[in-house]
């Protein structure tokens, strides 16, 4: 899916498709443990994916990653 795409959808529409590829993600990399996958360029697809679909759920929020607080490490 192209980012335009992504923006055509609602803020509840990226969620629910984050959580439906987080879930597949997870099946991959446990599936990958145990056996070789039918296709394992579908693992990278959908980590590229996620980040879109990610990345567009920020934007719409109105935050971005330069807008974020620094971490600091400090004690």
């Amino acid at each position: 899916m192209k980012a335009t795409q992504i923006r055509e959808l609602s803020l509840d529409e990226i969620a629910t498709r984050i959580k439906d590829l987080e879930r597949e993600r997870f099946n991959l990399g446990f599936r990958s443990g145990t056996q070789p996958l039918d296709d394992p360029l579908r693992l990278r697809v959908v980590r590229r994916e996620l980040a879109r679909l990610k990345t567009v759920q920020r934007q719409k929020a109105g935050t971005s990653a330069a807008a974020a607080p620094a971490r600091t490490g400090g004690k």
